[in-house]
């Protein structure tokens, strides 16, 4: 079909970045280790505020509302609610920016 710009099969079925349906172990590794990370700073930042006599109070609402890593069940680790997919969950990681840590950490 016209010669140099004839259709490959990537280009005529359908999304060129292929998302696979679930995640691999390593992926879920390193999501569980950016939770582990995140509860890290949460008792840390605590931690530091209690030491010196203060506290915050949407610090102590995410405490009380946000399960840790370790209490979270796979579903809510590793899905996410979306009202438009068939069963409302999806995979965390189609969603475009869920593995991008804040810039200036090493």
């Amino acid at each position: 079909m016209f010669g140099a710009f004839k259709a490959s099969a990537p280009l005529s079925g359908g999304l060129l970045w292929k998302i696979p349906w679930r995640m691999s172990r390593p992926q879920k590794a390193r999501l569980r280790k950016r939770l582990r990370a995140v509860d890290t700073v949460v008792d840390v930042v605590d931690g530091a505020l209690a030491k010196q006599g203060f506290s915050a109070k949407a610090l102590e609402r995410w405490k009380e509302e946000m399960p840790r890593e370790e209490q979270m069940l796979p579903r809510d680790k590793y899905t996410m609610f979306d009202r438009k997919e068939k069963r409302y969950r999806k995979g965390v990681h189609s969603e475009p920016d869920y593995a991008l840590e804040p810039r200036g950490q090493d």
